[in-house]
């Protein structure tokens, strides 16, 4: 019999599911105290999450070794979304200043993007790093929509696309002009296909609460045809990762759902509180990190991250 199963945070919609998870697994809560979490990102090689606490403009850190949390940067230029790149570098996303950056290994911050067609970016709001380098990111409103996760501003581009850079010339290219609010992104583990979520329903009464499928062109740097691969049945697909067998574990209103590979909802991890992203770490990457309002919280999972 599927649903709640008492005592933990699992909810099994299909039998699929239940093999995703140990039974005698607790959802841990690591630290509250935050605004509004987002972006976590883990780093192997030091053993600790970073994530991002908006509204206060920091980026907190949880050790692994020993469960300490410390802020990690502030001010955070009102950061959202990380990722890692294939050099170990911090790639971040900043609402205050418009901008994507990477951390070097010395501390100093470079900035990768920050306009497109000479006019200044939304928002940058999530980002992943493809395997040739090249770094693809969401640019919604968000951030200037209002002051309280950057400053209020009218958008210069007046739309909300998706972005890549290019890892050789730098050059910032719109992908994917179609989206209300393009919220966060994955590559598929062959990346032939990048999922992204739209947000749009936030701000426009009707507007979409899915992620979309699309494909990625033979020569890696253009996207083609795209459909809904899932609709959320619970607030918003936010933030979102995949799993080793194509499953996508993504932020919801009333936790973290699970899709499998076709796109069907087959379980939800129950938290207390509005998801906002996610990510895999531990040295085996079965410990599901997820961000949610005010709190870090994490999962031992019997599936890997990608």
């Amino acid at each position: 019999m599927f649903g709640v199963l008492e005592g933990t945070g699992f909810e099994a919609l299909s039998p699929e599911f239940e093999a995703c998870f140990i039974g005698h697994a607790r959802v841990e809560r690591l630290w509250t105290g935050a605004r509004w979490s987002e972006g976590p990102a883990w780093f192997p090689a030091g053993r600790y999450v970073t994530w991002s606490d908006i509204p206060n403009n920091r980026m907190m850190r949880w050790d692994e070794t020993d469960g300490s949390v410390s802020v990690f940067r502030q001010p955070s230029n009102n950061c959202n979304g990380h990722t890692v790149d294939g050099q170990g570098r911090l790639v971040s996303c900043e609402h205050l200043t418009r901008r994507v950056t990477r951390t070097e290994h010395d501390g100093s911050i470079t900035v990768l993007a920050d306009s497109w067609q000479g006019k200044r970016l939304n928002s940058p709001n999530d980002v992943v790093v493809k395997s040739d380098g090249s770094i693809w990111f969401t640019d919604p409103s968000y951030g200037i929509m209002m002051d309280y996760e950057g400053d209020r501003a009218k958008s210069e581009i007046g739309a909300c696309h998706v972005y890549r850079i290019d890892p050789t010339t730098g050059e910032v290219t719109a992908v994917a002009t179609d989206f209300v609010k393009p919220n966060g992104l994955a590559f598929s583990a062959d990346e032939q296909h990048l999922f992204v979520s739209d947000t749009g329903g936030t701000h426009q009464a009707g507007g979409p609460a899915h992620i979309r499928k699309i494909a990625v062109h033979a020569d890696g740097t253009s996207l083609g045809q795209s459909k809904v691969f899932a609709e959320c049945t619970n607030g918003f697909f936010d933030g979102f990762r995949l799993d080793r067998d194509g499953r996508i574990w993504s932020s919801a209103a009333d936790g973290v759902h699970c899709l499998a590979p076709g796109g069907d909802l087959i379980g939800k991890i129950h938290i207390p509180e509005i998801v906002g992203n996610v990510v895999f770490g531990g040295p085996k990457k079965n410990r599901l990190f997820m961000a949610a309002t005010s709190s870090l919280y994490s999962v031992y999972l019997n599936v890997n991250g990608l």
